[in-house]
């Protein structure tokens, strides 16, 4: 027994070695270059979402006239020109970047509903945290509502008449969709109306609001699609440079650090920790998209059609990210890479379901076509849309004539029991255009199916979306 314990110490000993000396021979700037590009992956998924918002606000200020404080709004349904991940076409969307750092609180006043129009709004803080949902299926449930954005460590005692959200950051960004009847000329004008009696003001001019600046981008491409770059690691410093650090992410202080992104100084990088970078870089991408690949938690059993974003991370959103023991950074960082914008009650105000694979488990590729029977009796109470993107980059598919078919759409054929027949691919079926949404054929793309209002009979599942299927060649 002895000979053996000897024997087994002995070759415990020798492995340790051996190993040891293999990693005494790595040489140092190796050790250094893999360490970088770890932390560079790690960064790259947690700092997704800020990086996100950072794009779109870089867009605004770059290709428009557009300003934070201010508002920029698409003057008509959005068409390909409007790059951002997985929008949608069958409203109208108002934008808004806020800073609270110079200004103070700010005000964002939200119209009642009513016979001129509604809105479902979402607000969120710069790494997408959702702060609170506003308009007809909001906190104010349609009866209007101003909402209160808070600088950082603000102690000031709020005035009556207020919802005070607290970002934790300087910066926050406001969607607001402005719901339409129809995409017919006279809606849509009434629509746009409607989204312009928001306002926004800080809270010390309350007493006599300015008047808004909003400002008609719908013809800029604007381009907000991840890019798997340096440029990457740029916004990123942006964010470090111009926000405090949330409690809860200062563990990554010294991680960013090391690659050369630190408060109060630039970010001028070295060739070996460029290339670390994009090394990185090039790996989360990777990881990235093999997690959306394999699939999203499924929704209807038996189908293709997912949740929107991983249930952890849905979760831990309705819950400020604030659970003890849940930070779901892997989600939240994959969720950022398809879409923007959180939801503080998904399920309230709107829901929404992903598809990337046909009845027969294959991917959608745009030369071919393809069928949804939408069944009657969709259990909502504003509207749905079906909607393909690009599956490369999760945007509008470039340089088609429309992405979308949707409930709100006059022209939508029905079928004699109230279901829809849709049709997706290069080519219309004959007298079936109003039912078509193009493709690219040389695109591969996925599909969203979005529900506003979605009833309770929706979440118990008494209807249900069938899989897309492969249709005749036209």
């Amino acid at each position: 027994m002895k000979k053996l314990l000897f024997a087994l110490v002995l070759s415990c000993t020798i492995t340790q070695a051996q190993s040891q000396s293999q990693s005494q021979n790595i040489p140092k700037e190796d050790l250094a270059a893999r360490d970088t590009q770890r932390r560079a992956v790690e960064a790259v998924i947690w700092g997704m979402p800020a990086v996100n918002y950072d794009l779109m606000l870089q867009e605004m200020l770059s290709k428009t006239p557009g300003k934070v404080n201010e508002m920029i709004y698409w003057g008509r349904p959005l068409d390909w020109r409007n790059q951002t991940l997985t929008p949608n076409p069958d409203t109208l969307y108002f934008m808004a970047f806020f800073n609270t750092k110079d200004v103070g609180p700010i005000v964002i006043d939200v119209p009642p509903a009513g016979p001129d129009g509604s809105l479902n709004a979402n607000i969120v803080n710069v790494f997408q945290r959702p702060l609170e949902d506003a308009g007809q299926l909001g906190v104010d449930k349609g009866a209007g509502v101003k909402l209160l954005l808070l600088p950082p460590g603000y102690s000031a005692k709020i005035p009556d008449g207020y919802v005070a959200l607290q970002p934790g950051t300087f910066g926050s960004y406001a969607l607001f969709r402005s719901n339409l009847i129809s995409h017919s000329e006279a809606d849509v004008a009434k629509s746009l109306a409607y989204g312009k009696r928001v306002q926004i003001y800080p809270l010390s001019q309350a007493s006599a609001p300015p008047a808004v600046v909003f400002t008609d981008v719908k013809d800029t491409v604007f381009d907000s699609t991840i890019k798997y770059d340096e440029s990457f690691f740029e916004g990123l410093n942006r964010i470090v440079q111009s926000e405090p650090w949330l409690e809860r992410d200062r563990v990554m202080i010294d991680q960013v650090k090391s690659l050369g992104i630190e408060k109060g100084k630039p970010f001028a990088p070295s060739a070996a920790t460029k290339q670390a970078l994009a090394s990185g870089i090039r790996e989360a991408q990777m990881f990235l998209a093999a997690k959306f690949d394999a699939g999203l938690t499924p929704f209807f059993e038996g189908t293709h059609w997912t949740f929107p974003a991983p249930p952890e991370l849905i979760q831990a959103a309705a819950a400020d990210f604030e659970e003890p023991n849940s930070y779901p950074i892997d989600s939240r960082g994959l969720a950022y890479t398809y879409a923007y914008i959180g939801i503080k009650r998904l399920g309230g105000g709107q829901f929404y379901l992903i598809n990337i694979k046909d009845k027969d488990g294959h991917g959608y590729e745009g030369g071919k076509n393809y069928r949804l029977t939408v069944p009657p009796n969709v259990p909502i109470e504003q509207y749905w849309s079906l909607t393909a993107y690009d599956r490369q980059t999760h945007a509008l598919i470039r340089n088609v004539d429309r992405a979308s078919r949707a409930s709100n759409v006059s022209e939508l054929q029905k079928n004699a029991d109230g279901s829809v027949d849709l049709y997706l691919g290069p080519k219309a079926p004959a007298g079936k255009e109003s039912n078509w949404i193009p493709t690219d054929p040389a695109r591969k793309f996925e599909l969203m199916f979005r529900l506003y209002g979605p009833t309770k009979a929706f979440f118990e599942k008494t209807w249900k979306l069938p899989n897309v299927e492969k249709a005749a060649a036209q």
